[in-house]
Order: structure tokens, then C-alpha cells, then sequence
């Protein structure tokens, strides 16, 4: 009697032998850490970078990180784990940075979007939480990548915001982002300094019912001690604070609280708010200072700080009556 053994089940041409996706982004891992990344890091970032070139969301790599390894998932991850290894941002390998829930492009032409400055989203849906239906006119200095305008914009459907940046490329890739989130009709582009737009008056009247601001502040002293990614590659001119780090920010004070036009709305018709509000980002330890500078603008209020979840003051919300 012959017996007839059934072959086992062929390996689908797209796994490479028993390599598993999970022990390849461990590997990752351990080379990011000698690299010397820091290890609260390294583990996201070599999980981020694998799903990167496998093109999956995060749920699925949950579902299937146990699966062998792809065909040509070596070739596509090993550049981009040799990257970060050079201390090259995580977004700047993957192009992109998530804000607020939305993905926003992203290069070393702009400021990478942190978390602290969700904050200053979550402040502006507090303090005009009465009129999120309203036609406001919000503006946002120094823009970068856009993603405050862009989130601002909505979150208040029916405002017009005004992005302000000295910077041509970084204005250019937050019009991609504009673009991407279906609110491009909605934001009008500046390329100039603040202080000499609002010195100007800027369209609208120079007195928004909302300005949110994210300027540099780091003081020029310490941007060396700055972790490589940081120093290296994301641009100086939206890091640099000055010697005391807020340079920036006590300019934007006295322009700010000088302009005595009243905002209008994008309708043209004058804006009936008793009140228009300045929310700022600050640095670790600089909230007595700004705190200082607002107590010595004449008709500036200091309605309160925001912290992050790390219980640093980060955003000032600073406000001025009509």
C-alpha cells in the first residue's frame, strides 16, 4: 500500500522564511538606541518607520505585526531606520507629522507641529466657545507648516484666518496642507514679518477677534545643548528666541497691543466682540516673564496659562478690550 503524503501548504511568495515583522522593528529598535535615541523614543519610531513602508495605519499593524516579513520590506526599511540612526526626525523621513487628529506634510523648511501646541487649539475652542458659529477673523503669526490656521480654520467654519510667515517655502507647503483639509478658500497668505504686517494693519484691521501666535523661543545660548534632531534639522529662524528667548514674543506684544483698529469681520461688517484674544505659545520656565511683559503692556490682561501634561505653563492667554 502506498501512502500519499500532501505537501505542506506552500509559503505565499511575499513572506521572506521566519522572519517576523515585530523581531525586525525590535532590531530596529536596539540600533536606534545605540544610535542614541532616546529610549522613549526609539521603539515608536522604529514602529512608525515599518509601518511607513508598509503603508498601514496602526491598527493593522497591531492585527498583524506577527505575520513573517514581506517581500522587499527589508529593502524599503533598512534606508529608513539608517536615517533615523543619523538623527534625522522621524517626520522627516515619513514626510508628515499628525496634528489635532489630521496629517499635516511636513520638511526642514518648518517647524515639526508638537503636541504643547494643541493646546493653543483647545484655548481658542474655550474662549470663543460662544461663537464657533460666527464669521470671526482669526490670524496666525509665524505659520509654519500651517497647522494652526489649517485646525483653526475647522473648528470655525465660518472664519477667514490669515496665515503670517516671513518664509516663502514654509507658506508654500502650508498651502499643500490648506489644500489637502478642504480649507484653502477660507485662508488668505502673508509673507512678511509680523511686526511690519501688523504695523500695517493687515486685511481686516490689524485687531482679530483671535491672533495665535507660536513664535520662536529658545534662547540662542541653548540651541546647541539641543537634541540632534532639533538642532540639526528643523530651521533656526523658528527656534531662535534671542538671548533671553522672547525676543519674538515682546515684540509681538508691543505691536500687538499698539494697533487701535477695531477687527471686522471677513463680511466687512466691524466685529461686535468686547474683546480680542492673543493666545501664545511660551518655553519651559518662561511664564514669570511673560507674565511680566503683559503686566507692563498697557491695556493687555492676562486671563490665565494653560499647561501641558507635563504641568509646564505653555500657552498665555492674553486678552484686550475693545
Amino acid at each position: 500500500m502506498t501512502l500519499t503524503v500532501s505537501a505542506a501548504p506552500a509559503t505565499p511568495a511575499t513572506l521572506v522564511g521566519d522572519a517576523v515583522l515585530m523581531d525586525e522593528a525590535a532590531s530596529a529598535r536596539e540600533r536606534l538606541l545605540r544610535a542614541g535615541v532616546a529610549e522613549n523614543e526609539a521603539g515608536a519610531d522604529a514602529e512608525l518607520l515599518a509601518r511607513h513602508a508598509l503603508g498601514w495605519d496602526r491598527a493593522t499593524w497591531l492585527a498583524r505585526r506577527r505575520e513573517s516579513v514581506p517581500v522587499g520590506f527589508t529593502a524599503r526599511y533598512a534606508p529608513l531606520v539608517a536615517r533615523r540612526e543619523r538623527r534625522e526626525p522621524v517626520s522627516q523621513i515619513t514626510g508628515e507629522r499628525e496634528f489635532w487628529g489630521l496629517r499635516f506634510a511636513v520638511g526642514p523648511t518648518v517647524l515639526t507641529p508638537r503636541p504643547e501646541t494643541e493646546l493653543i487649539v483647545e484655548t481658542a475652542l474655550e474662549v470663543l466657545a460662544d461663537r464657533r458659529d460666527e464669521p470671526l477673523a482669526i490670524a496666525d503669526i509665524g505659520t509654519g507648516s500651517g497647522c494652526l490656521a489649517v485646525t483653526l480654520a475647522r473648528e470655525f467654519r465660518r472664519a477667514v484666518v490669515t496665515a503670517v510667515d516671513l518664509s516663502r517655502d514654509a507658506l508654500r507647503l502650508a498651502r499643500r496642507n490648506a489644500a489637502a483639509h478642504g480649507v484653502a478658500g477660507r485662508i488668505q497668505w502673508v509673507r512678511a514679518a509680523f511686526e511690519a504686517w501688523l504695523d500695517g494693519g493687515g486685511p481686516y484691521g490689524a485687531c482679530f477677534d483671535l491672533t495665535v501666535a507660536n513664535l520662536p523661543y529658545i534662547p540662542s545660548g541653548e540651541i546647541e545643548a539641543l537634541p540632534a534632531e532639533v538642532r540639526d534639522h528643523e530651521p533656526r529662524m523658528a527656534l531662535d528666541g534671542g538671548v533671553d528667548g522672547l525676543v519674538s514674543l515682546r515684540e509681538l506684544f508691543r505691536v500687538w497691543r499698539g494697533v487701535d483698529r477695531y477687527a471686522t469681520t471677513p463680511s466687512g461688517a466691524p466685529s461686535t466682540a468686547s474683546s480680542t484674544w492673543l493666545l501664545v505659545e511660551m518655553g519651559a520656565g518662561q511664564a514669570d516673564a511673560v507674565r511680566s511683559l503683559v503686566d507692563r503692556a498697557p491695556g493687555l490682561d492676562l486671563a490665565g496659562m494653560r499647561v501641558d501634561l507635563r504641568g509646564i505653563p505653555r500657552v498665555a492667554m492674553i486678552r484686550r478690550s475693545r
